[in-house]
């Protein structure tokens, strides 16, 4: 049961949460140590509300999850894990992160509460709605970009927030658009097996191709303007305008696994597409130097 637990909790989707330190990285103060443990504290926080969420969500899809080829290995789904535990854990997991939150401050527990609010009313309610449910897919990372700063008390870039409002929206939008050309292409060669997520009853694959290519540009767009606000600082090399580059290139190879109807996972996306890590890590390097003004 320990095991089936941590596996529900779903380590792997706290790579979402990395997304924490953007904001103190931006402001060129990630490193300092006031600002670099709230900022760890704000990421452990979503680790567990998010782990929290992912319970509640995987008791309330039980049967769509049993139905489905490869949800059916989740543990509530294939019986590892009863769903009294997964919701006592839950109830734990939400009232610590909540805790660790007020700790650092009364901001970041709104915070962490405005996420679980958004994410259970996204589980509970309104998961089946088109284009609502890609706003609330989108906003919660949006709340994790925004946390990092309210934690450390830093000022935000609104430019900052256009690019993680709309590359969260590209990644959503991506995902349904996979999610829903398997969908269709187990439907044509006869294979398909479960109960297809209802909200895909409202897309088109043009439409979701029309939603990740026009938030990829807005992102790429801001990115641009927000990298060379950065670049204003005195440097010795301009970093921050040069992570464009890998930035854009990150962007468009994520988007030939979309478009090939194979982002349906998107932290597996990342994990497993070695260059797309290599872009990541340049683009880190190449913004943090000029974050850091070095």
């Amino acid at each position: 049961m320990p095991v089936a637990l941590v596996i529900g909790m779903r380590p792997r989707q706290w790579l979402k949460n990395v997304l924490v330190f953007a904001a103190p990285l931006a402001a060129g103060s990630l490193l300092e140590p006031d600002v670099l443990l709230p900022s760890v504290i704000a990421f452990i926080a979503f680790c567990l509300m998010s782990s929290a969420t992912y319970l509640i969500n995987d008791i309330r899809d039980v049967d769509a999850d049993r139905a489905h080829p490869t949800k059916c290995n989740r543990p509530i789904a294939a019986g590892d894990l009863s769903p009294a535990v997964a919701a006592t854990a839950a109830l734990v997991l939400a009232a610590a992160a909540l805790g660790l939150a007020l700790w650092v401050n009364v901001g970041l527990f709104g915070v962490v509460l405005a996420y679980a609010v958004f994410t259970l009313s996204y589980s509970l309610f309104l998961k089946h709605e088109p284009v609502v449910e890609l706003a609330l897919l989108s906003m919660g990372f949006l709340l994790r970009a925004i946390a990092g700063g309210v934690a450390a008390q830093l000022p935000i870039s609104p430019w900052f927030l256009i690019v993680a409002g709309f590359g969260s929206l590209f990644m959503a939008a991506g995902k349904r658009f996979s999610e829903l050309d398997r969908s269709l292409k187990a439907v044509t060669d006869g294979s398909e097996q479960g109960i297809r997520r209802r909200s895909l009853d409202g897309y088109t694959l043009p439409y979701l191709r029309f939603v990740w290519g026009t938030a990829a540009a807005v992102a790429i767009t801001a990115y641009c303007l927000w990298a060379f606000e950065v670049g204003l600082q005195e440097s010795t090399f301009p970093w921050a305008q040069w992570s464009v580059l890998p930035f854009v290139l990150a962007i468009l190879r994520y988007a030939v696994d979309v478009d090939k109807g194979q982002a349906e996972a998107p932290e597996d996306v990342v994990l497993k597409d070695r260059a797309l890590l290599a872009m990541g890590a340049i683009w880190l390097v190449l913004f943090a130097l000029g974050a850091l003004g070095v």
